[in-house]
This record gives C-alpha cells, structure tokens and sequence, in this order.
C-alpha cells in the first residue's frame, strides 16, 4: 500500500544528530530501507521535517520504519494511506459500477 511518512524531528535531537554527522546517515539509511519514489525535506510547524512517500508491503514494517525517528531525533511522526490520482481514478470508477 502506498503510505506518506511525514516527520517533524525535535530540533534539539537534529542539531546534534547534524553536528556529529549521524542526521545525513539515519536519512540514507531510510531512504534505503523504504525505497521512497519521493522524498522531501524542509520546515514544518516551526522545526525540521521530511515526507516519504513509498510502499508498506505490510503493517508489521511500522516499527522498523518509526523507531529511527523516534530513537534518534525525538520525531513526531504520521503515517497516511495514500493514493496517487491513476489510484483515484480507479477507485472511482469502481464506484460507477
């Protein structure tokens, strides 16, 4: 299923994380795992923040995916279910039927 991860990281944990190097190696090794066909990054609600959009296989892949942001920069994070507008279309379409 297609999911957006959105995360806003606590300021203080990403300043440290930054200066002691390890925010651009927890961001490579997401990116690795989820294999996002989009990533973002930027301000959020005052602090730092990144969306991931990519594919959960299944729900049991949820702490593997979080505890990084949780454990490492004190993240809030959401995860959505989301659909791109060929999934829209198809979802409605069913619906005519």
């Amino acid at each position: 299923m297609r999911m957006m991860l959105r995360a806003r990281l606590d300021t203080q944990a990403s300043n440290e994380a930054i200066k002691n190097g390890t925010l651009p190696k927890l961001i490579q090794q997401v990116t690795e795992t989820l294999k996002p066909e989009a990533a973002y990054f930027g301000p959020s609600d005052g602090g730092r923040a990144c969306t991931f959009v990519f594919d959960m296989q299944d729900s049991s892949q949820m702490p593997t995916i979080a505890e990084p942001f949780f454990s490492e920069l004190g993240a809030e994070i959401e995860l959505h279910p989301i659909m791109n507008a060929e999934d829209l279309q198809k979802g409605l379409s069913a619906l005519q039927r």
